[in-house]
């Protein structure tokens, strides 16, 4: 079976500009290829008819299906419909049931239909319209050298809708697409590098309608699995024994499976094993305790925070030795090792963590430059530390920071169920 390739061309200036951003194109991408469509490009282009009409020339040599999200508004700098219409070589009439609708949305509202709301109901003789239950401006369909072209408002919630009542469904029935279907695993410290370099042998020997796709992000990797084929339920079970070998590489790399971020699969793992957390921070601010609660239900396993910037704080509600900041200064093992250890204390947690740093891009010294930053984390079986050195700019030194503790927190509780 022949692959089916999609194009999206997005019109609109205010994309270029950097005024909105594209978020129609990945959502679309996502349910094109629920469908076994897969998507060949992606091209943003300004509201210029020579541009439209060149856009859809190189589209149909690439794909059998173009979408074209905008420029279907009523004013002037909205081209898409008339530069569809001599693209297609018909004209525009007026579609009388595009035009109930436009009038019932306004009468909904309290205003009178303006002439120029009324012009939406014009649409493109050729084509067949896609209704739009949620705005103005209805939807085409057209019919070409067997491609198809569909355009749609750029308003996300409309685009949505419209592909998810009519233009889904219809390409599906139009079009005989294999199946596509992703699997992911999450991997959490390990270079993108060092991965390829473990899963050489394995992706080599893939079969050739699977595909591996290394999707690195802040601290980890996302690994996507994509197999192809007609047969489903044999699909995914490849997929299954391609992932089980793939676990087998890399076991202590893997926090999850799916779209699911660290936190949240730590979340998880607290939940089960009925384990609580607290968490004392200085360079990382807050953002530690704000990745943590982003996850519904933290408050089941999450204590709370101190915050300790100042040293003095550190002194009277963590606890710390004046000693020790003495001795070693905030930036230290020892430092670090007691915010965790009197946090998890005082907020009578199981776990307690903590960090201690230099964020920057100011407060470095040639003994401690900026981007040294000391974690640990405490238990009842103990205390373990661990010295980063980022030299990043501040805020990736936060993100990588609290990254970092999240997977030393996954580390130790790994380690404790295979001892």
């Amino acid at each position: 079976m022949e692959a089916v390739h999609a194009e999206i061309i997005t019109v609109g200036d205010e994309i270029l500009f950097g005024q909105i951003v594209d978020t129609n194109s990945a959502w679309m991408g996502t349910e094109l290829t629920k469908i076994g469509v897969r998507v060949k490009q992606i091209t943003s282009i300004s509201d210029n008819a020579e541009h439209i009409v060149t856009a859809l020339d190189d589209a149909r040599t690439r794909a059998d299906i173009i979408l074209i999200t905008g420029g279907l508004g009523p004013t002037k700098d909205d081209l898409t419909k008339n530069v569809l219409a001599d693209y297609f070589h018909t004209e525009l009439k007026l579609h009388k049931p595009s035009l109930a609708d436009v009038s019932a949305i306004f009468k909904s509202r309290g205003y009178e239909l303006t002439e120029l709301n009324r012009q939406q109901a014009f649409l493109p003789a050729s084509c067949t319209p896609v209704r739009n239950v949620l705005g103005t401006a209805p939807g085409m369909w057209f019919e070409d050298q067997g491609k198809v072209f569909v355009s749609m408002p750029g308003v996300p919630f409309e685009m949505k809708r419209m592909m998810e009542d009519i233009v889904l469904p219809q390409l599906k029935a139009y079009f005989k697409t294999p199946e596509i279907i992703h699997r992911v695993i999450q991997t959490v410290g390990i270079p993108e590098s060092m991965l390829a370099e473990k899963l050489e042998d394995w992706e080599d020997n893939l079969p050739p309608h699977i595909r591996l796709a290394y999707l690195p992000h802040l601290g980890g990797v996302r690994l996507r699995l994509t197999g192809t084929g007609e047969n489903k339920q044999q699909l995914e079970q490849e997929l299954d024994q391609e992932v089980a070998k793939l676990t087998a590489l890399i076991p202590k790399s893997i926090f999850a499976y799916g779209e699911v971020p660290l936190e949240e699969a730590l979340g998880q793992l607290m939940k089960e094993r009925k384990l609580t957390i607290a968490t004392a921070e200085s360079c990382t601010g807050g953002y530690l305790a704000h990745r943590i609660t982003s996850v519904p239900g933290s408050s089941a396993y999450y204590m709370g925070s101190i915050i300790a910037y100042h040293n003095d704080v550190k002194i009277q509600e963590l606890g710390v030795k004046p000693e020790t900041l003495q001795q070693h200064g905030a930036v230290s093992e020892a430092t670090v090792r007691e915010m965790a250890e009197n946090v998890r204390a005082k907020l009578k947690a199981d776990i307690g963590v903590a960090t201690s740093g230099v964020a920057g891009p100011d407060g470095g010294t040639a003994e401690k430059p900026v981007g040294t930053i000391w974690i640990a984390y405490a238990d009842k079986n103990g205390t373990k530390a661990k010295l980063l050195q980022y030299n990043k700019n501040r805020q990736l030194n936060i993100e990588y920071t609290a990254l970092a503790v999240l997977n030393l927190i996954r580390q130790t509780l790994n380690i404790a169920v295979e001892e």
